[in-house]
Parts: structure tokens; C-alpha cells; sequence
């Protein structure tokens, strides 16, 4: 797998962004975007929930809609399912780089750990709708923003009405963390953590030495 901004990779690169509402993961998406740009290279940031039309319907209903931990899960998944065909599978087949705002291991986080939902059920669910010929489409690389929750709090609480997720208690975003870090001792060739209670310059630095971990790989 080649570096992302020394020479056009051979097949698209797919890097999740994770984290806890207020990490600061979102604004690190811009930077690398315009960083891999600036080198020659396609690239298409996109998020989740959304990413497509259909998707991007579906978030809103997750995110301002109270709904039980089940029905959040399926249209989670039925959004992530239609973002796989009509934006990400298309572009990593034509080469491109994937910048993704949350993907599987949010829902891990959120629905499996804050909600307390069955984890069995959701690990069916992502077999349903990310595995396909080559094995169970993951990510390349997933970096997660970690921070504590009471950080995250307050620099939510300084930039934005919270949505129904931002608004839940520490307790909720402790389980969310705690979930996030048992994704990542389960796959830690994948993930990459990120400290991101540092200051921005530092923050970035992180993922640059973490781009240069995953050419080596």
C-alpha cells in the first residue's frame, strides 16, 4: 500500500475518522482532504450517517427522532449499506481515497456501547451489509480522536446546539469510549489512536506519523 501524497496509490484507500462527539476529528478531515489534493490525488470525504441523498434522509431521522436502540441500528445500517454502493465501493474501485466522518466501529460505539445494545445482532448486521466477494469491507486505516468525555462536553457546549446524541450524559459518552477501545485492542492493526487533547499542530502531526506507519504496512 503506497503513502497518500508521495505517488498515486495502486487501489483506493479507505481511512475512517472516530471519535466521541467534540474529539475534533471533523476539521482534521478537511486538512488531510486539501493535503492529499494538493499531491494529485481523488479524494471523497463523506460521513455517517449520509454520504448519499437517501442516507443523508435517514441521519436526520437518527439524530432528531427518538427511537428505540433496534430501529436506530437498522437505519443506521441502511444508510451505511446505501453509502457503500452508491459512493465509497465506486470510488476506492476507481482508486480514489476514502475520507470517512464515522463508520462501522460508530455504531459499535454509540448503539452497541452507549445504548447497550446486542452486540451480536450488530455484528450480524454489519456481515449483512459490508461483506461481499473480498471479505467484510473495513476501513484501511480508522484513527480515533480519543478524549475524555468531559473535555468533549465542553468543547461541544462552546460551538453548538447539541442533537440527541451530543445532548446524552457523561455516562453515555463513558460507555461510548469504553466501546471504542474495545474495537481497538480487538483489531489493532486497523486502528490508530490519536490524542486529541493536544493542540491542533500536535494532532496532525499524529496522523502524518500514522500515514507513515500505513505505507510501511
Amino acid at each position: 500500500m503506497n503513502l497518500p501524497g508521495t505517488s498515486a496509490p495502486r487501489r483506493g484507500l479507505f481511512i475512517s475518522f472516530e471519535g466521541i462527539d467534540g474529539a475534533g476529528k471533523s476539521s482534521h478531515i478537511d486538512t488531510l482532504a486539501t493535503w492529499l489534493r494538493q499531491r494529485g490525488h481523488e479524494v471523497l470525504v463523506t460521513r455517517e450517517p449520509g454520504g448519499t441523498p437517501l442516507a443523508e434522509r435517514l441521519r436526520e431521522l437518527v439524530l432528531h427522532v427518538t427511537m428505540d436502540a433496534l430501529t436506530e441500528a437498522l437505519l443506521v445500517f441502511a444508510a451505511r449499506r446505501d453509502h457503500l454502493q452508491q459512493h465509497i465501493e465506486p470510488a476506492l474501485a476507481r482508486g480514489a481515497t476514502v475520507l470517512c466522518d464515522r463508520f462501522t466501529d460508530a455504531t459499535f460505539a454509540y448503539q452497541g456501547g452507549g445504548r447497550g445494545f446486542d452486540l451480536a445482532v450488530l455484528r450480524q448486521l454489519e456481515t449483512w451489509v459490508q461483506g461481499g466477494p473480498a471479505g467484510l469491507r473495513q476501513p484501511d486505516l480508522t484513527l480515533w480522536f480519543e478524549l475524555a468525555p468531559a473535555t468533549a462536553a465542553a468543547r461541544r457546549a462552546a460551538v453548538r446546539v447539541p442533537d440527541r446524541f451530543e445532548a446524552q450524559d457523561e455516562a453515555f459518552f463513558e460507555r461510548v469510549s469504553a466501546a471504542y477501545a474495545a474495537r481497538c485492542a480487538a483489531d489493532p492493526r486497523r486502528f490508530a489512536r490519536v490524542d486529541a487533547s493536544a493542540e491542533r499542530p500536535a494532532v496532525w502531526a499524529q496522523i502524518e506519523a500514522h500515514l507513515q506507519t500505513l505505507a510501511r504496512a
